[in-house]
């Protein structure tokens, strides 16, 4: 099983602008370190917690045939773009009447037992989009998570000091799976 970045958000959640506010900084002449830190704290919130915070397009290649629905890595889930099925080292893509896939806070598909049955299938391939539709539908407790994060960063360059615990803003919108 592998899960690919298909394409990155277009923007993040946080702006320069509002990091730079949140830190008390005027000025410019930190702006490309303080976007690094922004990158860096949305990407260690996704990679922490499951979560894609802004609209981003995922594909997930399964080894094997699914005999389950497949629950998606990463929530919330905006779209299930397209499944296709692995046969002898080649991707078809199914039709829709060939699966049910459902998006929101956790995303399924289930590849239905006819189209299973009726040709050997090596694995699937499942791309979808995750992340809440734009950086102004992200929670604000998603941003501020980022914004302790990022400012924590900028602190403490180095890295000697343990990350502050942003757990309980990141936990009502994370996916728990039993």
């Amino acid at each position: 099983m592998s899960l690919t970045l298909i394409a990155p958000p277009a923007e993040e959640p946080v702006s320069l602008a509002e990091l730079k506010a949140h830190l008390k900084i005027d000025g410019a002449d930190e702006d490309a370190l303080l976007s690094g830190l922004i990158l860096a704290a949305r990407r260690t919130l996704e990679a922490k917690f499951g979560l894609a915070l802004v609209a981003q397009t995922w594909r997930l290649a399964l080894d094997a045939a699914p005999a389950a629905p497949v629950v998606l890595s990463l929530s919330p889930v905006l779209s299930i773009d397209s499944v296709g099925a692995a046969r002898g080292g080649v991707i078809e893509a199914l039709p829709s009447s060939a699966y049910e896939a459902v998006a929101g806070a956790v995303g399924r598909v289930l590849i239905k037992a006819p189209v299973v049955s009726d040709r050997a299938l090596d694995g699937a391939v499942i791309v979808f989009t995750a992340g809440w539709a734009n950086a102004a539908a992200v929670p604000e407790e998603l941003k501020l998570a980022m914004k302790i994060l990022a400012a924590h960063y900028y602190e403490t360059r180095e890295g000697e000091a343990e990350p502050p615990n942003v757990a309980p803003l990141v936990a009502p919108y994370r996916q728990v799976r039993l």
